[in-house]
């Protein structure tokens, strides 16, 4: 799926049943169902009284934008009897285009904001030991968007009272699925040391201290690496399943 163009996105006839559930979807959410939608796949439908995204022959696919916690018990709930995806993007690029009220374009910039896959760790805090579930499966999509912002006066203070109006997905730069704790732990960098701090994580992945700490608290709940001893103040942490950067393809990297 790597390199869809906007043009092949919004020439897509984006699926739905009846409008269930599209009343408050986003363009993102509805642009990623449609391309993960297969011909003969239940769109929108009912499983254990949830409206499910995609039904696909006993596989539920579920696209997330944010907010894991807010779909936390629903998962918890069809994990029991389904096989679950979880489909998650992490915006690589963003453009943002500030519109008036009419619709009219104002301006374009890019955001010097850019995601990696790494990035998957500040939703999955929420509902890390899910990942060790065996119907669960994780598919995290980078992703270039355009995020519309509107002058309505009624958006967040740090926005400057401009509201998001919507996010739209403009190509698709990579796919990464995570089935096992295994998977994530293969994020690590390989020239780890044996044992290491969130600083040695942040510093060799070049990632902010705070977006690997929550990396290792995910790794740590999911049983994949454990606390081993202090560096001064600071834990220190080892692998407990298999050695960081053994399984190859990282397009976050």
């Amino acid at each position: 799926m790597n390199g869809i163009l906007a043009s092949m996105i919004e020439g897509m006839d984006l699926p739905s049943k009846n409008g269930i559930g599209t009343l408050k979807e986003n363009s993102l959410h509805a642009a990623l169902k449609a391309l993960y939608t297969q011909p003969g796949d239940l769109v929108e439908e009912k499983v254990d009284g949830f409206v499910i995204d995609i039904v696909r022959d006993g596989l539920l696919i579920e696209i997330q934008t944010r907010h894991f916690s807010a779909i936390k018990n629903k998962l918890n709930r069809l994990l029991e009897n389904h096989k679950v995806q979880l489909v998650y993007p992490i915006a690589r690029v963003k453009w943002i285009v500030r519109q008036n009220i009419d619709g009219n374009k104002l301006s374009q910039r890019r955001s010097p904001a850019r995601g990696r896959i790494e990035n998957v760790f500040t939703e999955l805090v929420r509902i890390p030991a899910l990942i060790t579930h065996p119907n669960f499966c994780l598919e995290a999509v980078l992703v270039e968007v355009e995020e519309i912002r509107v002058d309505d006066g009624r958006g967040s203070w740090r926005r400057k009272g401009w509201s998001i109006a919507d996010t739209k997905l403009i190509a698709i730069d990579g796919v990464q699925t995570f089935c096992s704790a295994d998977d994530f732990t293969a994020l690590l960098p390989g020239d780890l040391p044996d044992e290491f701090s969130v600083k040695d994580a942040a510093k060799q992945m070049k990632i902010p201290r705070y977006l690997a700490g929550k990396m290792l608290y995910c790794l740590r709940q999911m049983n994949a690496v454990e606390h081993c001893g202090h560096k001064g103040r600071s834990y220190l942490y080892r692998c407990i399943s298999i050695k960081p950067g053994s399984v190859p393809g990282n397009p976050g990297a």
